[in-house]
């Protein structure tokens, strides 16, 4: 057994059903495992950004290890932009590349980043856009590293991971070669935190103040949807979700108030304002779900922060309360403790007022956004999942779809580059068989990537992408308005797009 075919036994070990990788001289070794392989799926992109993206979407919603690959320099450097998302989004993500062999350092090899001799340094370079970076210089060393490396992944808030093989070692003899073991300690909430927590939110309820929950994506990354429906209506929460945590409740529930941010419900921005209580379950506060970091929202507020990074408490608003912990076993533990003082809650009203059953007036002979977007709602089977891309779309989309069906959203994350979603659908559908995915997008992101849909069509992946086509970056040139009053570059010529497709 050599290291490639190691390598491959290592991944199919743990469970990992697919690689996205592109091509390339430098990791040939390793393309040829991968053909021989039992259990793992390749895919073969055009680009490998969409590689990076597609590890994304395969580990989004499952937990599983997405794993890319990639010619080491020109080829590696494609996949910078999925592996930010990872590290922004907390998904685990492995990425592989080729690099030069020893002997050769320094002198020029074909896309080589040692960062002697004027060439740029893959292992820094990863290394800040990962949680890890690894070289392998041994063969002997390949299991160990693979596994440390695979366990950094999900240690704490998961993220990616980065490993370069020299490719003058991937066809020797995988000498220590050993399954890898998985030992991924649960973050679970302190004891005195959980007492805490309950004993201030029984009290405010038990004094008839204004409590309401924020539900953000580490909710969903938790998979604790289950928990968190049980904790709002077993004491009447009013709850708010982030963009990415639209849908982990069905969001005609009574106790529903809809989004928050950029894209806020009437009922949720008169409910933030009202409240007495805030508590945030796995959110970060992006930019664009606290109204560009409004300085004054907890003012007058008591703020709760659950969150699995203590980096991300306090980050952005200093928190009354804290508790470092996964989402799933802090709801469940702050639920059953909460129950024992409290019991059940009697059922309460909530001013429920939101963006999608406002009338809209529209007599244009342009199909409006909002109208597309809740027309895409009505038509979506249940359990499946629309990714949203970068763009104007992605606010029509959030705040006009409604998800009652055990449905997810979710746009490209803080990091937010454009084509994340347009190519992470197929990743997200080889993970989740089971689900329909739909992407929503703009004319501009699908330009960027959208010829990945020949990817799809070579591997059978029954994806819909739903393209917003109003030849302009729609959204930058509102931005140019509200701050110039006027807008530059923001126009282009598209294709017939389904004569294209």
């Amino acid at each position: 057994m050599n290291v490639c075919q190691s390598i491959v036994k290592m991944l199919e070990g743990i469970g990992v059903e697919a690689v996205f990788t592109g091509s390339g001289q430098g990791p040939g070794d390793f393309m040829f495992a991968l053909a021989d392989a039992e259990k793992l799926k390749t895919i073969v992109v055009k680009n490998e950004q969409a590689a990076s993206f597609m590890a994304c979407g395969y580990a989004m919603y499952t937990n599983k290890l997405g794993v890319c690959n990639a010619q080491g320099g020109p080829g590696a450097f494609n996949m910078f932009s999925g592996l930010a998302v990872a590290l922004s989004d907390s998904i685990p993500v492995l990425s592989l590349s080729s690099y030069t062999p020893t002997k050769w350092r320094g002198m020029g090899d074909l896309g080589e980043c040692t960062g002697l001799s004027r060439t740029p340094d893959h292992q820094k370079m990863f290394a800040a856009t990962t949680k890890g970076a690894f070289l392998i210089e041994k063969p002997k060393h390949i299991s160990d590293v693979f596994e440390e490396a695979i366990n950094l992944a999900y240690e704490g808030r998961p993220g990616p991971v980065h490993i370069d093989m020299p490719y003058d070692i991937m066809d020797q003899e995988a000498t220590h070669h050993r399954e890898i073991v998985l030992d991924i300690k649960p973050v679970l909430p302190q004891e005195k935190d959980v007492k805490l927590f309950a004993d201030v939110l029984s009290t405010a309820i038990k004094s008839d103040k204004k409590v309401i929950a924020v539900i953000g994506f580490g909710s969903v990354r938790s998979q604790a949807s289950e928990e968190v429906l049980e904790f709002v209506e077993k004491f009447q929460i009013p709850f708010i979700t982030s963009m990415d945590a639209k849908g982990i409740i069905r969001e005609n529930h009574p106790l529903s108030l809809g989004l928050g941010g950029i894209s806020a419900d009437p009922g949720a921005m008169q409910a933030y304002k009202d409240a007495d209580i805030v508590i945030a379950i796995g959110n970060s506060f992006a930019k664009w779900q606290v109204w560009k970091f409004q300085e004054d929202l907890f003012d007058k507020k008591t703020l709760m922060h659950i969150n699995i990074a203590p980096a991300e408490i306090s980050k952005v608003y200093k928190a009354d309360y804290s508790m470092v912990s996964d989402v799933k076993p802090a709801i469940k533990a702050l639920t059953k403790e909460m129950f024992e003082e409290l019991g059940q809650v009697d059922t309460i009203e909530v001013n429920v007022q939101k963006h999608s059953k406002a009338e809209i007036e529209h007599d244009g002979d342009k199909v409006h956004p909002a109208l597309l977007a809740r027309e895409i709602s009505k038509h979506l089977p249940n359990k499946s999942i629309v990714l949203g891309d970068a763009g104007a779309h992605m606010i029509w989309l959030s705040a006009h779809m409604e998800l009652n069906g055990g449905q997810n959203y979710k746009n490209p994350g803080s990091f937010g580059p454009m084509a994340s979603n347009v190519n992470g659908a197929i990743g997200f559908q080889i993970a989740n068989p089971d689900r329909k995915v739909i992407v929503g997008c703009g004319d501009g992101g699908y330009l960027m990537s959208g010829f990945e849909i020949m990817t799809a069509v070579d591997n059978k992946m029954p994806i819909i992408w739903i393209i917003f086509n109003n030849a302009e970056f729609n959204i930058i040139r509102l931005f140019h308005l509200a701050k110039f009053n006027k807008e530059v570059y923001n126009k282009y010529h598209v294709p017939d797009f389904a004569k294209y497709a």
